[in-house]
């Protein structure tokens, strides 16, 4: 077995092998040092161990040996794959799990069930580290839908809160039905290609120079591979669970928002060369991404709970992230994985400090808006778009995804320069310089992340369509956004503040209907996980 694919391995079989450990070494007494951040400590070794490999020895793909016979069965093989992308996901996983694992430790000091949290968190790692190193789609499938179910058994670790077991059950059902979007997504993309190894279908992608090339079976798998993740992406209307899962576990909260979700977009990633051919795929993206993403901001604004409102923003930014993708800027997307994982983690882990700096931050006093600020504001905006564009020679027939981008970020940008420019605020200078310097940063990010993930151009109608949806509904939100906050009393803000503040009344039709198709059991769900309490508070005891 080559040394890169043993390293790749000892990853996930390092987590496996914590996981099995006796509770003594998962919760131990007295000084002694956890096994689980220990594990994750010799994986981000050796995911250093591995970007080091890659630099050595370039990017590498295949078939696992045992000697002479490969790890096969039909379309399922342990195929690995060790590229840059692998690289980066690998030490963002395992880097953030180390973080949380530690943080546990002191958050669940005391708790009988500590040593099935540890079980079920470092089967989560072997199930995601996995699906991150795997060159094979049916492993991958198989992997995500782990992750789904040990996830699942940490959303329901405290069985006494019934909302907390109705968002778990809501998620696994969502989830399932991914699971079958998926499943048949790749079954029918090796019904037409006759692989699932992720280099042979990316090779067999380049090949297509037209849509009339593109087989119709491929097309079809990649509209319900994008809908998969739609659905695991927590996408309106699907994002409730993601909003009610607030009463796990604070490390819980912080795996699921600086990871799990953010699975979607790394798949995307994974296969941008697959999915810049698919204009119908790419389209669905961008339609369902810009929609939530503006809609979740709305929402945002009505949130008075922080862990609320970042879960909302979790929402949000995934929509972000999917826009990104079917606008075929998949290092952008790749760069927005990477930056909202580390600030989740963070946030969700010092979410303390977070509700401090809220609370000072509505203390103060604001400044009034008035229309004349948000027009001064919208103007310096398409000024600022226009330097860049100029600048940066940036036109719709060169690098169009970078011109849609840069007009959000005029947008984002328009209330520190209104700011700045009308109410001659000064203390508003050092934040506008920041977000100038952080927007630099972003740029030399997506320049960096370019090296790993190559642009891909979608078709000109798609490009077309795209830009007219993302550009008037971000330019509808800034115009919502300004009424609202001009004039907070208005006939306009108090008719829509109720449907803003009940998410338009989405998630009430979705739960609906999950309750038809399949309905929670909280009591009974809870009698069991208190049954397992007492047990664990025994073995302690004993």
């Amino acid at each position: 077995m080559p040394i890169p694919f043993a390293v790749l391995l000892l990853i996930p079989l390092t987590y496996l092998s914590a996981a099995l450990m006796p509770r003594a070494r998962l919760v131990p007494v007295g000084p002694q040092q956890p096994i689980a951040p220990v594990a994750a400590g010799v994986a981000v070794l050796l995911s250093l161990v591995a970007a080091a490999l890659l630099v050595v020895n370039g990017p590498v793909s295949g078939l696992v040996h045992v000697g002479a016979l490969p790890l096969s069965a039909g379309p399922f093989a342990l195929s690995l794959r060790l590229d840059a992308v692998t690289v980066v996901m690998l030490l963002l996983v395992n880097s953030i799990g180390l973080v949380i694992l530690r943080f546990s430790r002191r958050y669940l000091d005391g708790e009988p069930m500590q040593a099935r949290y540890f079980r079920s968190f470092l089967a989560t790692l072997v199930a995601v580290s996995l699906l991150v190193i795997t060159n094979n789609l049916g492993v991958l499938a198989l992997a995500w839908t782990a992750s789904s179910i040990t996830v699942h058994q940490l959303l329901e670790f405290y069985a006494d809160r019934p909302s907390a077991l109705i968002a778990a059950h809501k998620k696994f059902l969502i989830a399932r039905v991914a699971d079958l979007a998926i499943i048949g997504a790749f079954a029918l993309l090796f019904k037409a290609l006759g692989t699932l190894e992720i280099d042979v279908v990316l090779a067999r992608a380049t090949e297509w120079t037209t849509a009339a090339e593109t087989p119709a079976l491929v097309k079809i798998a990649g509209v319900m591979l994008a809908a998969g993740v739609v659905l695991r992406s927590a996408q309106l209307p699907f994002h409730g669970w993601l909003i009610q899962v607030m009463e796990a576990p604070t490390p819980v909260s912080a795996l699921l928002h600086a990871g799990i979700v953010n699975i979607g977009g790394f798949i995307m990633i994974r296969l941008s060369g697959l999915m810049g051919q698919l204009d119908a795929a790419q389209l669905l993206l961008v339609v369902v991404g810009t929609l939530t993403a503006t809609l979740a901001a709305l929402v945002m604004m009505t949130r008075v709970s922080v862990k609320v409102a970042l879960a909302w923003s979790t929402c949000a930014q995934m929509g972000f992230m999917l826009l990104e993708c079917g606008l075929g800027a998949y290092s952008l997307a790749l760069l927005h994985l990477v930056a909202h994982s580390l600030y989740k983690a963070h946030a969700f882990l010092s979410s303390g400090r977070t509700v401090e700096a809220y609370l000072r931050r509505n203390m103060t006093t604001a400044m009034p808006w008035s229309t004349r600020t948000w027009l001064v504001g919208g103007g310096a905006a398409l000024l600022l778009l226009t330097a860049a564009t100029v600048a940066f020679g940036l036109h719709t027939s060169g690098e169009p995804t970078l011109l849609i981008m840069s007009f959000i970020l005029a947008l984002a940008l328009a209330p520190a320069l209104a700011r700045a420019v009308v109410a001659r605020d000064r203390s508003t200078l050092p934040l506008l310089g920041a977000a100038v310097a952080l927007s630099l940063v972003y740029a030399a990010g997506h320049w960096a992340m370019g090296l790993i993930v190559a642009p891909v151009a979608a078709s000109e109608v798609t490009v077309i369509a795209s830009a007219a949806v993302v550009v008037v509904a971000f330019a509808v939100l800034f115009v919502v956004q300004a009424a609202a906050l001009t004039a907070p009393r208005g006939p306009f803000a108090r008719g829509f503040y109720p449907a803003c503040f009940a998410g338009f009344y989405l998630d009430e039709v979705f739960t609906r209907l999950t309750f038809r198709v399949w309905p929670p059991s909280p009591e009974r769900r809870a009698a069991r996980m208190s049954a397992s309490r007492e047990r664990a508070m025994a073995d302690v005891s004993a």
